[in-house]
């Protein structure tokens, strides 16, 4: 019997930019026994196969996914809603259709209306973005080490081969399986990803806005500064999707925050600072521990 990771013989990238990419270079890396076709701008689809990314290309997405057994979709969260119902009926019935959304329960909300067993959808988020987008930044190894969310539609479609199969494909590309219902991932990933994007934004405008003028020098910035504003490169056509279809979770998440930096301004004379700061080392600590 074959291994499980070699169930798929023909694998449809849907969007052939960071994540695509290195989706398509990952299975070479890895050895992928079977054809890669991705699906985006031809001007993409060219540089991705002349980068190895993809076997073959298409522009078409009803085309790209006709005979795959595999499809991955690697667009933003809102161009992922807007291909589903062609998926369902473009797609082969034996196929899993999957996708690499930043937010789950709009996106599972949708397929669970929409999909059945046949083909079959399994959500999925790999943790292993970049402050930068685009194929350009696509690498082979981005997924190594990174845990992967897998947020099946219903808790028996786990025990699914297909499901199965792309469990132990992740396994493969390096990745680390992580399985989440949509909306405990929604409510984490709003705190843990979201709100440090725009933290990272909101504090990059923010001294933007007290350099205006030459008020003040952005010469002093060193690396703390530098490190905490990495992601506001992220691009807002990426995060405009992420925060439509979290904005719920997002506002509890910044209400939070701004709760949690009031309390540190009244303190800022007295000993309860002291306690943030012991507060997040621990933290922190327990990061590395679980890395």
């Amino acid at each position: 019997m074959a291994p499980l990771e070699d169930f798929f013989h023909r694998v449809a990238i849907v969007g052939l930019g960071l994540l695509g990419g290195s989706w398509g270079l990952a299975l070479k890396k890895h050895g992928f026994p079977g054809q890669r076709v991705g699906c985006d701008q031809k001007g993409i689809v060219n540089r991705a196969m002349a980068l190895g990314a993809i076997d073959e290309g298409a522009e078409d997405v009803a085309a790209a996914v006709r005979d795959a057994d595999l499809i991955i979709l690697a667009t933003p969260v809102g161009a992922i809603l807007e291909l589903l119902p062609c998926l369902k009926t473009a797609a082969l019935p034996r196929a899993l259709v999957t996708d690499v959304g930043s937010t789950k329960r709009l996106i599972c909300q949708r397929a669970r209306e929409l999909f059945g067993d046949e083909p079959l959808f399994l959500g999925g988020h790999p943790l292993a973005g970049k402050e930068r987008s685009g194929l350009e930044n696509a690498e082979a190894a981005l997924f190594e080490n990174a845990r992967y969310v897998l947020t099946p539609l219903v808790p028996g479609h786990t025990s699914d081969v297909r499901v199965k199969a792309f469990a132990s494909l992740l396994a493969t590309v390096g990745a680390r399986p992580y399985w989440s219902d949509a909306s405990s991932h929604d409510r984490a990933v709003a705190f843990l990803s979201h709100l440090p994007q725009l933290l990272s934004s909101g504090l990059a405008s923010l001294i933007a806005d007290e350099s205006a003028e030459e008020r003040l020098p952005l010469e002093l910035a060193a690396a703390g500064f530098r490190d905490v504003t990495r992601l506001a490169e992220s691009p807002y056509a990426i995060w405009r999707d992420i925060c439509l279809t979290n904005i719920e979770n997002i506002q509890r998440a910044l209400e939070a925050l701004i709760e949690k930096l009031e309390s540190m301004k009244i303190h800022l004379s007295d000993r309860e600072l002291a306690r943030e700061f012991k507060q997040a080392a621990r933290l922190r600590e327990k990061l590395r521990e679980l890395n």
